[in-house]
C-alpha cells in the first residue's frame, strides 16, 4: 500500500471514532431546563434592546451635532 492510500483508510476509519467521540461528550453536557432557557432567553433580549437603545440614542445625538455644526 502507497502512503496516500493509508491515509485515506486512516481517514475513513476515523470518522466512527470521531462520531463515538462527539456522542459520548454531548451525554456528559448539563442541559439547561425550560425555565432556565426561557430566563437566560429573556435576559438577552432586555440586554440586545438596552443596547440597541443606547446605540440609537449616541447616533441620533450625533446626528443632531452634525447638523447643528454643519446645518441643514
Amino acid at each position: 500500500m502507497t502512503e496516500e492510500s493509508e491515509k485515506k483508510v486512516g481517514f475513513f476509519r476515523s470518522i466512527p471514532l470521531f462520531y463515538r467521540q462527539v456522542i459520548n461528550e454531548l451525554r456528559k453536557v448539563v442541559w439547561p431546563s425550560r425555565n432556565m432557557l426561557t430566563t437566560y432567553t429573556a435576559v438577552v433580549l432586555v440586554f440586545v434592546a438596552f443596547v440597541i437603545a443606547v446605540v440609537s440614542l449616541f447616533d441620533l445625538g450625533l446626528t443632531q451635532l452634525v447638523l447643528f455644526i454643519f446645518g441643514e
